[in-house]
């Protein structure tokens, strides 16, 4: 008997009413419309008993675990479940070594579901990998952390990877509904109401997350005392007292996502700029030193010459954090953000040192032309180090001469764009490299 069998068979009245609830089936399974709508891929494979390994990528609370369920009821075979958070590679071992008997005396199939299994780390994941290879166990996973991230890249290539989505307020609202009117499994035993606007604030708390919602309207139901004619009613002031607020995580990968999104919101918006910064530090609790320095590199990766105050900008913010700190540091840091999404915008710098470290593995040596060569020596004429034409010495403080070496003296790194600053010196770039009568 595996361990969702065991839950069903347990005292009703011992079990939450999100378990009691748990879709037994793909008709009673809430949203990923995307992966088990009618027609899709994983619905096929479930009906048909064909479900291969996959991998289930998602927030808390969007439904892997009860799609494991499903799996289990709808599916033959011996279904076993383990939490990488307490299960060891003898117990994998132990799995897997039941599975061979399984298959070898009664040909039947072993599906092993690993929930949370980005905390299991890299040896214990490589102890599945000869079993998910030789068919011995199908392999469900279950992560909410990017899998790229965290799962061995030759356990994900042999698994199907479905990304489950966000549930949303509706979702939430469905669910509770259902609970409402299910007497069997949920609350409709009991003289029981609940106003509208109740339930859409318990939808809204649970932020997508179908058993906090179904806990919350538990809670409520248990504790509002009855009516003097038995009834319950939850009243929005109920429902405001039954859930809170939830803690934003703040997880790896969503730390990477927030930052990725703040330097990519420098190229174009400022106020998605302005949102994922403050979101970062005041809902994540991230460091805003971690921004300032990505702020710092964009506005020289992606701004430049185009307008070089824009470094001054954000040098003088990470100076104004580490003098004054946060939060009285916010109007600086908010300042040098916004100048910088509002400067022109210019990729010539990191083009420029593209192209020069790529002349640079062509050529693998360089030799410094002779008269570049130091001279501040009693001999260096006697080498050939002379014939440096000095600049300023001539009008515009510019002459034509080498400066790169011989075998690459035409190349061009540095390619100013018609951007801000930058038109100025593309102007100048295409008077000297003109040829001179």
């Amino acid at each position: 008997m595996d361990l969702f069998s065991y839950q069903e068979q347990s005292d009703p009245g011992q079990r939450l009413l999100a378990d009691r609830l748990r879709p037994q089936s793909l008709d009673e399974y809430i949203g990923q419309e995307h992966i088990v709508g009618p027609g899709k891929l994983l619905r096929r494979a479930i009906e048909a008993d064909q479900v291969s390994s996959i991998l289930l990528y998602g927030p808390p609370g969007c439904g892997k675990t009860t799609l494991a369920h499903i799996i289990s009821r709808q599916t033959k075979g011996t279904f076993v479940r383990l939490n990488a958070v307490d299960a060891s590679v003898k117990d994998v071992r132990e799995v897997i070594e039941q599975a061979k008997q399984n298959k070898m005396m009664y040909g039947t199939k072993t599906t092993l579901f690993l929930d949370e299994v980005h905390r299991f780390n890299s040896s214990r994941q490589d102890a599945l990998l000869p079993a998910v290879e030789q068919g011995i166990i199908v392999f469900i996973g279950a992560t909410t952390e990017n899998p790229f991230h965290y799962v061995n890249g030759a356990l994900l290539s042999r698994s199907t990877l479905f990304q489950l989505q966000p549930l949303t307020q509706v979702h939430s609202l469905l669910a509770m509904r259902r609970a409402l009117s299910d007497e069997g499994r949920g609350l409709g035993f009991m003289q029981l109401s609940a106003d509208e606007e109740a339930l859409t604030h318990i939808a809204s708390m649970a932020n997508g997350d179908i058993r906090r919602a179904l806990n919350a309207l538990e809670l409520a139901a248990l504790t509002t005392p009855p009516d003097a004619d038995g009834s319950v009613r939850i009243t929005l002031e109920v429902a405001e007292e039954s859930i809170r607020r939830p803690t934003v995580r703040a997880d790896e990968s969503t730390q990477y996502d927030v930052l990725s999104a703040f330097h990519k919101s420098i190229r174009g918006s400022s106020d998605a700029a302005l949102f994922w910064f403050f979101y970062a530090v005041e809902k994540l609790g991230m460091d805003p030193m971690t921004f300032i320095r990505r702020l710092t590199v964009a506005c020289s990766e992606d701004i430049g010459l185009a307008n070089p105050q824009a470094l001054v900008q954000a040098t003088s913010a990470l100076d104004a954090y580490h003098k004054i700190g946060w939060p009285e540091s916010k109007y600086i840091i908010a300042q040098a953000i916004l100048f910088a999404v509002e400067s022109p915008k210019s990729n010539a710098i990191p083009l420029a040192i593209y192209r020069a470290m790529e002349a640079m593995e062509e050529i693998k040596s360089a030799e410094v032309p002779l008269h570049l060569r130091d001279t501040h020596y009693k001999g260096a004429e006697k080498l050939g180090h002379q014939g440096y034409k000095y600049p300023h010495d001539y009008p515009g403080h510019y002459v034509v001469q080498d400066y790169l070496p011989a075998n690459i003296r035409n190349r061009v790194f540095y390619m100013a764009s018609e951007q801000g600053m930058e038109e100025k010196i593309k102007h100048n770039q295409q008077l000297r490299r003109q040829p001179k009568s």
